[in-house]
């Protein structure tokens, strides 16, 4: 280790949900980041008994002036040597106006500092949040480097309809706009020339970073679906992305084709422990300790239906 507290793969500081029992926010990400070099420390937005998708659950939001005062502490103590910053579910508009804040104090330390913001607001038409963060999301969405969001959550932060490959690559440049270099929109339902969309998801990245000779700036990934419903999987995603392009920071598409086969080893790997007929809610979590390997050397893109084709 260094003598800034990092390691050779970085520090990230992860502000996301936590759960008690489960495997969404922190508890997707963390574990994943750690097995592929990182340090993570993680702050947690709310703190729930399971995600909600079970129906019922307990706990409290955090908001912005407890996420402050833990900031200070860090800063009062010298520990605010970070490579990265990764945000993903807000349960608060103060939350979310104090991470700008903290992204800014951060910048101070590192002015290279790597900002991975996944938009958690929903997902198929509909909001996680309340109404009132989706405006708030456009500062906070100005200062990343990497944004991961859903094609539902590029609907809301571009104010248009996405049907076509045409329509996401429109997305794609009017959030470049809004600020970030580089954008992968993360699963989308696409019209297909073939009619075989409910076969497969579509993911769509697009970055203005002068890629490596040979690695396209825009590109198409197509993967096949597994049929079963599961939760964390942007989470883990997104986690996966920084990773990746840690690694490969001139080549978006490689680094988004590892952290799929990836997540997809994951998935498949949920989806076998699943009994016969309708799954429970609990057997739906992620596998991510049984994904040790797939986590760690992705298996390969042919293996896990994962199709990448350039847009150049």
């Amino acid at each position: 280790m260094s003598t800034t507290g990092v390691t050779e793969g970085g520090r990230v500081l992860s502000i996301q949900s936590h759960v008690v029992r489960g495997y969404v926010g922190n508890k997707s990400a963390v574990f994943p980041l750690q097995l592929l070099g990182f340090d993570v420390d993680p702050i947690l937005s709310v703190q729930f008994s399971n995600h909600t998708g079970y129906g019922s659950w307990r706990g409290e939001a955090m908001n912005g002036d407890q996420l402050w005062a833990l900031i200070e502490g860090l800063e009062a103590n010298d520990l605010m040597q970070y490579t990265h910053i990764l945000t993903g579910y807000i349960g608060s508009v103060s939350f979310l106006q104090t991470i700008v804040r903290v992204v800014s104090k951060l910048r101070e330390y590192n002015p290279n500092l790597v900002y991975v913001c996944d938009p958690v607001m929903g997902d198929q038409g509909k909001l996680y949040v309340p109404k009132d963060l989706v405006p708030a999301f456009s500062q906070v969405v100005a200062g990343a480097s990497l944004l991961t969001p859903n094609q539902f959550e590029a609907e809301l932060l571009t104010g248009m309809k996405i049907r076509t490959t045409a329509d996401a690559l429109e997305a794609c440049r009017l959030l470049h706009d809004q600020g970030p270099q580089s954008v992968v929109i993360t699963s989308m339902d696409l019209e297909t020339e073939d009619g075989n969309e409910d076969l497969y998801l579509s993911i769509l990245g697009s970055t203005r970073v002068v890629q490596d000779e040979g690695c396209p700036s825009q590109f198409i990934i197509r993967v096949r679906r597994i049929p079963s419903y599961f939760t964390g999987t942007g989470d883990l995603l997104a986690a996966l992305l920084l990773a990746w392009t840690s690694r490969q920071p001139r080549d978006l598409a490689g680094a988004a084709s590892k952290a799929l086969c990836s997540l997809q080893g994951v998935l498949q790997r949920t989806a076998q422990g699943h009994s016969n007929g309708s799954p429970s809610m609990a057997s739906r979590e992620l596998k991510l300790i049984q994904s040790r390997e797939e986590i760690i050397s992705p298996p390969g893109a042919e293996a896990m239906g994962v199709q990448i084709h350039a847009l150049e």
